[in-house]
């Protein structure tokens, strides 16, 4: 299995579908420390996101960062890609793990503490904590956030990487690391910033200051 730092994921902003600007806010995020890019595209059709991963996974080696696809086990087989995201609804993790391997990293995204407890979760290589605030990122299918208590209840039972995501910002990723995650996971807080490779400096040096990494 790919070694992966957890600390800073940037999960890519699939509403930017100019190709230019879509990779030169990856490129900034990679040049400004995202330790995993999971790369996201709910809106466009299968030729368009291979290309995408194609070049994604270009970049991810040249900087020696993980890459890391959402849902789509045939795109994350096609690149090479480090992993696979899936959600609860998603392909069942059992079926996942045998199309993909033991090398290949799964992350599960979890909602509740009940989600958490589950053997898909416990077998997961870590879990994806969402929404932990609320957020404007992803609007459809939004589980009520879980807020920093929530994180704490999942910390209490689940020993593996977790990372949070939603909502997530500079003025909050202290409070998200000191409570238990392993990291954060974000879109807007870099794909929407004035300077992608300024926030996601700032980003990284609170997640590296408040934790372990």
């Amino acid at each position: 299995m790919p070694k992966i730092d957890y600390a800073l994921m940037y999960v890519t902003d699939d509403s930017i579908r100019d190709d230019n600007t879509f990779f030169a806010i990856l490129e900034a995020a990679l040049k400004g420390g995202v330790t995993s890019v999971q790369l996201r595209e709910k809106t466009c059709d299968t030729a368009t996101f291979y290309k995408r991963a194609v070049h994604a996974k270009e970049l991810c080696v040249v900087y020696n960062i993980p890459l890391i696809i959402n849902d789509c086990i045939d795109i994350a087989l096609a690149v090479n890609a480090d992993g696979v995201h899936i959600g609860q609804t998603d392909m069942p993790f059992n079926v996942a793990r045998r199309l993909l391997g033991k090398s290949s990293i799964i992350g599960l995204s979890v909602s509740t503490l009940e989600q958490a407890i589950k053997d898909n979760a416990q077998a997961a290589d870590y879990i994806g904590i969402s929404p932990i605030f609320s957020t404007d990122t992803k609007t459809t299918d939004l589980a009520k956030p879980l807020g920093i208590s929530g994180l704490r209840s999942i910390r209490k039972v689940y020993n593996k990487p977790m990372v949070c995501i939603g909502g997530i910002n500079k003025n909050n990723t202290a409070e998200i690391i000191s409570n238990g995650a392993d990291g954060i996971a974000v879109v807007s807080a870099i794909s929407k910033a004035v300077e992608s490779l300024t926030a996601t400096k700032e980003l990284k040096q609170i997640v590296c200051k408040t934790g372990t990494h």
